[in-house]
């Protein structure tokens, strides 16, 4: 899961719209917060802060 989020670059991130980015930011918390591997725990909640300091 790491290798898949690390692989996404700004192009890709430009891609998600305003409309997008907050469910994006709701389904990677979800993750966060129950997903059953503490590996993709951790790689959820570094997706949502990267995807949150491009929103601000």
């Amino acid at each position: 899961m790491e290798e898949m989020l690390d692989g996404v670059t700004d192009a890709r991130l430009k891609l998600v719209s305003g409309d997008e980015a907050p469910a994006l930011m709701i389904l990677l918390g979800v993750l966060e917060d129950h997903a059953p591997d503490e590996e993709i725990r951790r790689s959820a909640g570094e997706m949502r802060l990267r995807i949150g300091s491009r929103l601000a």
